[in-house]
C-alpha cells in the first residue's frame, strides 16, 4: 500500500473513533434504531434526487447496504442500547478486520502474506487484552450482539470489494437507500410510536443541540467522507491489505472519550493501543523485492551481479484499480 493510502486508511480510522462520542451525544436524545433510520434518511434522500446510480447488480448493492448499514448498526446500536459503553464498542466492532480477512480468504480467495497473518494477530491479541482489561464494563450479551454488528461490517466489506470499478462516493451514497426502511420498522416496533414521535417532535430544541450536532458529524463527516474513502481503498487494494487499518479505530475512540468525557486511559489500554498501532501499519506495508539480474551475455566481469530494486507496483488512481 502506498504511503498516501496508508495516511487515508489512519485518516479513516481517526474520524470513526470519533463517531463513537459523537454517537453518544446523538443518543442522549435519539433512541437507537430511531438513530439510525435519520441517519441514513439524510443521506439516501439527496442520493436518489441527485446521484447517479453506480453500474452494479442491484442486489449486490443491497447486500452492501445490508451488510454496512443495517446488520452493522442495529445490533451495534441494540448492543449500547443494551448497556455496551461506547468506549468498548468501539473496541468490539473493530473485530470486522479479522472477519473479514476470514471471509475474503473464503468468498474473494485472496492469499495472505506471513506479515498481514502476524501483524493482524499481534493487533487482535492486544485488542484482546484491552477488552480483557476493560470487560467487567459490560455484560455479555451486549458485547455478542456489538460482535454480530462486526461481522456485518465484514460482510459490507467483502461486498464491496467484489462492487468492481465503481465510484466509491456514489457506492457509498446508493447503499445508504437500503438502511432506512429496516430502521424505521425496528424503530416503531421496538422503541415505539410514542418514543419516537417525542424525539423527533423535540429535535429542534436547544436542548437538542448537541445531539443535533452529533448527528452531523455522523453523516458529513463519519458517513460521506470515512466510508468514501474507505470505499475507494477496497476498491484499489485488496481487502485482508485495508481492513486491519479498522483496529486503529478503538485507539483514537478511547482517546476522544478521556477528551469528550474524562474517561482517563490506564496503562494497559495506552501500550496495548500503541501495540495496535504499530502492527497495523507494519502488516500493511509492502516489503521492497530485491531480485539479482544476470549479467548481459558476453560480460567478462567477475564482480558481484547488480541488484535492482523495482519501483511499488503502480496502482490506478481511479475506483476499482486493483493491482495486477
Amino acid at each position: 500500500m502506498r504511503s498516501r493510502d496508508r495516511l487515508l486508511a489512519v485518516l479513516v480510522a481517526v474520524v470513526w473513533g470519533l463517531n463513537f462520542p459523537a454517537t453518544a451525544l446523538a443518543l442522549e436524545h435519539f433512541p437507537p434504531f430511531l438513530l439510525a433510520a435519520v441517519r441514513f434518511t439524510l443521506l439516501a434522500v439527496p442520493t436518489v434526487l441527485f446521484v447517479p446510480r453506480p453500474r452494479m447488480p442491484f442486489g449486490r448493492l443491497l447486500l452492501v447496504g445490508a451488510g454496512l448499514g443495517v446488520l452493522q448498526f442495529a445490533f451495534l446500536y441494540l448492543g449500547m442500547a443494551a448497556g455496551l459503553p461506547s468506549g468498548l464498542a468501539s473496541l468490539v466492532l473493530q473485530a470486522s478486520a479479522p472477519f473479514t480477512v476470514v471471509l475474503a480468504g473464503v468468498f474473494l480467495r485472496e492469499r495472505l502474506t506471513g506479515r498481514q497473518v502476524v501483524g493482524v494477530t499481534i493487533a487482535v491479541a492486544a485488542l484482546a487484552a484491552i477488552a480483557v482489561h476493560r470487560a467487567q464494563a459490560a455484560a455479555l450479551l451486549p458485547v455478542v450482539l456489538a460482535l454480530c454488528g462486526a461481522l456485518g461490517w465484514a460482510i459490507g466489506n467483502v461486498a464491496t470489494r467484489r462492487a468492481g470499478p465503481v465510484n466509491p462516493l456514489h457506492l457509498t451514497l446508493w447503499w445508504s437507500i437500503v438502511p432506512p426502511v429496516p430502521m424505521a420498522v425496528l424503530a416503531l416496533v421496538v422503541e415505539g410510536p410514542e418514543r419516537v414521535g417525542t424525539a423527533l417532535g423535540t429535535a429542534f430544541t436547544a436542548a437538542a443541540l448537541p445531539a443535533d450536532l452529533g448527528l452531523l458529524y455522523i453523516v458529513i463527516v463519519a458517513s460521506l467522507v470515512g466510508y468514501g474513502i474507505w470505499s475507494r481503498l477496497l476498491g484499489t487494494y485488496p481487502s485482508s491489505t485495508v481492513a486491519p487499518f479498522s483496529m486503529l479505530v478503538p485507539v483514537v475512540g478511547v482517546l476522544a472519550s478521556w477528551v469528550a468525557f474524562g474517561e482517563v486511559p490506564d496503562v494497559v489500554e495506552v501500550v496495548a493501543g500503541a501495540v495496535v498501532v504499530a502492527a497495523v501499519l507494519w502488516s500493511s506495508r509492502t516489503p521492497r523485492v530485491v531480485s539479482t539480474v544476470a549479467p548481459p551475455a558476453g560480460a567478462t566481469g567477475r564482480g558481484p551481479a547488480a541488484v535492482a530494486v523495482p519501483d511499488p507496483l503502480p496502482v490506478s488512481p481511479g475506483a476499482g484499480g486493483a493491482p495486477r
